[in-house]
């Protein structure tokens, strides 16, 4: 069945669907546990969890503030005493004690101080993930470290270009005839490269892809398809379509 759908198969983007199909159906039959993430189409944006749980405190530390301020500030509603309250549990702090403004001040800029440590500590983190991952791509691919440095990161959150637009753009490049300035270097450069011998046509068989499919690691985090490798090791029709 899988080598019917291959052959009618009009492009990579079709044959990537099918295997993916596939190898979901394949996970139903023998009851394997499946993620419920959706496939990935763009560019994610990952925070780490640790960054979310600091981000979270920050908030609920500045609506604490807000709250504190509101309540100095002659607020006497009951949710808000009943969240200033909550501030001071577990302390000797009463709410009708004479130096109760002063206990205010000390408690919001004791919240002010944690809200800067735990900026602090973002950023800190940050540059250290940053270095780490400089450092990693250092080793493995120089030039996209380079890039990288040279313009900023780009997020593929932007409008979609428009389809027709697209195609009139590259249409005009490579099908406009377009007269060419055929100057004396050219015969020059010409005569040169005549007696290079021209390279032999690269003919990619099945067994190169399979040699290439088969050093690639099973399981690795799957790339924007969300296939993993073994399933183009499983489906073995797949390589001659490849």
């Amino acid at each position: 069945m899988l080598v019917t759908y291959l052959e009618a198969s009009r492009d990579l983007c079709e044959t990537d669907s099918i295997l993916f199909g596939a190898a979901l159906a394949v996970c139903r039959i023998i009851g394997a546990k499946l993620s419920t993430a959706k496939r990935t189409t763009g560019q994610s944006s990952a925070i780490p969890a640790w960054r979310t749980r600091i981000e979270e405190r920050i908030a609920k530390a500045r609506a604490l503030i807000g709250r504190l301020i509101c309540f100095r500030s002659g607020n006497t509603r009951p949710r808000i005493v009943r969240t200033v309250r909550m501030a001071f549990a577990g302390t000797n702090v009463s709410l009708s004690q004479p130096d109760i403004m002063q206990k205010l001040t000390e408690r919001i800029d004791d919240l002010k101080q944690r809200i800067a440590a735990w900026g602090k500590r973002i950023r800190r983190y940050t540059e250290r993930s940053t270095r780490f991952n400089q450092n990693r791509l250092f080793q493995s691919d120089q030039k996209r470290l380079y890039k990288s440095l040279e313009r900023p990161m780009v997020s593929g959150t932007g409008p979609v270009p428009n389809q027709a637009d697209t195609v009139a753009f590259w249409r005009s490049l490579w099908s406009e005839p377009v007269n060419h300035n055929e100057g004396p270097w050219t015969e020059v450069v010409a005569s040169q490269c005549a007696g290079i011998t021209p390279m032999d046509p690269v003919t990619i068989t099945p067994d190169d892809v399979a040699e290439a499919v088969r050093r690639a690691p099973n399981w690795k985090s799957p790339g924007l398809d969300g296939l993993h490798h073994y399933w183009l090791k499983g489906f073995v029709p797949t390589l001659l379509r490849l």
